[in-house]
């Protein structure tokens, strides 16, 4: 069966290969991407025979390599011998993975799942274990893996309500790929029963919850950018700003004209738009200029002239503009993408609004929903809200400390992960002294 995949999976790549060429997030590392790779990888000074074991974790994007870090952290903590090795499927989660993961021996670009890519980059990297996040269930590199000798497990796992039917379908087609997970440890209940329905074998499912609770405690180390409040701020630090973090096409135009009608009762009210696409800059500055507003680019620092909207087209600094918020809106929930991360901003102890679509975050919303988080069901909504709010500042502080202290609360999944994870490599080595 998994020959079905193997055989398709190259007539997939041979069609879209040529756009991949120019994709702007995954146009480079063609090498690495085909599993080929210069010199060692993660050879450390103190390998020899009592190396400890060597680990691969993969996250797609930088935000889910960012989820990572408390495992990470953790494996370190207890096993200081091992060799962790990061993989990627974006050019920004490679930026970010080499800025941020400092625990991390090698940073790599995940190769493409076929078989030849796949089986030369296992031969490369030689993993005891190996580490997959939330849905990237990628057949031929498990299955290379598996043959390699390596253990394989999921950490945050999910499964989309919505997409089960294709996943029966496609596990029907190709062989299941879950067969061959070791371990899956799954964000909520749901989730895992999810997993069980596909075929995952129960004893292998555990519910340990979500990391991104943990990897919040990451954010607050990082030293804030002296310059970021005063390019956010337009020259007016007193005003209140609202920050639409992670929008995607079409929610930035819905969102500058709420600002539109908040204005007219608050005047001094800003609006700072991070797309979770920066190539769309120069898009949100002509909408926003078309409607009126004066605007600025935050790469271009302060310049002393006041703006309405500022478009945050920097990497790295949500998280700290979240900081400097009055309220925070969420994108990805006014469309199809199935929401973005709410926990960020209610950490940073901000009243969180976002939209109808969350499927992808539903432990979240569970968690901030009555608690300094606050879903709408469209545009309209999202106006009566702003505009009650902004006329009730203590409100608005009770909201952030109620969604600060909920995050607070269910941390702890990278700790249970960890654990189970040790305990994989220690089944795997008390096998393999068994079997010599």
């Amino acid at each position: 069966m998994h020959f079905v995949y193997q055989v398709g999976a190259w007539i997939l790549f041979a069609l879209i290969w040529p756009l991949w060429l120019f994709h702007p997030k995954i146009r480079h590392g063609l090498r690495e991407r085909l599993g080929f790779y210069r010199g060692p990888i993660g050879q450390r000074a103190s390998a020899g025979p009592c190396a400890g074991p060597r680990i691969w974790l993969h996250g797609a994007s930088a935000g889910d390599l960012l989820a990572l870090l408390p495992v990470i952290d953790g494996l370190r903590r207890r096993l200081p011998d091992a060799t962790l090795i990061v993989s990627t499927l974006t050019n920004s989660g490679r930026l970010m993975a080499h800025e941020r993961l400092a625990g991390v021996d090698a940073v790599l670009y995940l190769p493409y799942d076929l078989p030849g890519a796949t089986r030369r980059a296992m031969e490369a990297v030689r993993p005891d274990l190996l580490v997959l996040e939330y849905t990237e269930i990628w057949p031929s590199l498990i299955h290379a893996a598996r043959r390699h000798g390596a253990r394989i497990a999921l950490t945050n796992g999910r499964f989309s309500a919505r997409h089960l039917r294709e996943y029966r379908w496609l596990f029907a087609l190709i062989g299941n790929p879950l067969h061959d997970v070791d371990l899956l440890l799954m964000r909520e209940d749901v989730e895992a029963e999810r997993a069980i329905a596909l075929g995952a074998p129960l004893d292998r499912v555990w519910v340990t919850g979500n990391t991104k609770f943990d990897a919040l405690l990451h954010n607050e180390r990082i030293v804030e950018e002296p310059g970021l409040a005063r390019a956010l701020g337009g020259g007016e630090p007193s005003a209140p700003l609202l920050i639409a973090g992670s929008t995607h096409e079409g929610e930035e135009t819905l969102l500058l004209d709420v600002l539109g009608r908040l204005r007219g009762d608050y005047p001094r009210l800003r609006l700072v738009i991070a797309p979770r696409y920066l190539e769309r800059t120069q898009k949100l500055l002509v909408a926003a200029r078309d409607r009126g507003f004066r605007t600025a680019l935050r790469s271009s620092g302060a310049d002393g002239q006041p703006a309405d909207v500022v478009i945050l087209d920097t990497m790295g600094e949500l998280g700290q503009a979240y900081r400097l918020a009055t309220l925070v809106f969420v994108g990805g929930s006014f469309t199809r993408r199935g929401g973005q991360n709410i926990l960020e901003p209610a950490d940073a102890g901000k009243p969180v609004l976002f939209g109808p679509n969350m499927d992808n975050f539903h432990d979240s919303v569970q968690v901030l929903v009555g608690r300094g988080g606050i879903q709408v069901k469209d545009p309209e909504h999202l106006y009566r809200v702003l505009h009650d709010l902004l006329g009730r500042p203590d409100r608005i502080a009770e909201l952030g400390a109620m969604a600060r202290a909920a995050v607070t609360t269910v941390r702890g999944a990278g700790q249970r992960d960890v654990d189970h994870l040790v305990r994989l490599l220690e089944e795997r080595r008390g096998a393999g002294q068994r079997a010599a």
